[in-house]
């Protein structure tokens, strides 16, 4: 399957799935961005980490893409199919977007919006998915924009807590009908 391209000033960007010998980088990647953005501020922040840089336990369980410029890693981002072991909220007929990260260097130029394109477009092959959701804080604002820009709409009944002894930790729920 191809995935759609976006555009990094001069350079493209390629989407595809990551390779073993880039898991390391996108993990470094994934766990910059959470801790650079402020988004592991609750207490088992350190466990969350761990998964977050073990790009490997991913791509066994879920379909791991990465967006490539110069052969440059500058993000990626897990679809996980619908039923697939690392789902939080999508349930029948629904595939999800999980841990969209971006290199900080690499924001503001396509590669988010790129890597969101091609879940959809791989959401749209999956048979009987209906439904792409994914979760995401309520800081992560430009995250926002891009689901929304793609037709992504709030599902509020949907938003959820994964750590329920910790008030403060609401995640918001998105979704798009395919």
């Amino acid at each position: 399957m191809s995935y759609p391209s976006g555009t990094l000033g001069p350079m493209d960007i390629m989407i595809r799935p990551a390779e073993p010998g880039e898991y390391g980088t996108l993990g470094g990647i994934t766990a910059e961005a959470y801790l650079r953005d402020g988004l592991l501020d609750f207490g088992e922040s350190d466990a969350y980490l761990a998964e977050l840089r073990d790009v490997g336990k991913r791509a066994a369980a879920a379909e791991v893409l990465v967006a490539v410029a110069d052969g440059t890693v500058l993000g990626g981002v897990t679809f996980v199919p619908a039923g697939g072991p690392m789902a939080e909220i999508a349930g029948p007929g629904e595939a999800e977007i999980r841990m969209l990260a971006i290199a900080p260097e690499a924001r503001r130029r396509g590669a988010g919006e790129a890597l969101v394109r091609a879940c959809v477009e791989r959401a749209r092959a999956v048979p009987g998915c209906v439904r792409l959701v994914l979760s995401t804080q309520r800081t992560m604002r430009a995250a926002h924009r891009i689901y929304e820009r793609l037709g992504f709409v709030r599902v509020p009944e949907r938003d959820w807590n994964p750590l329920p002894h910790v008030d403060d930790i609401m995640l918001l729920a998105y979704a798009l009908t395919l």
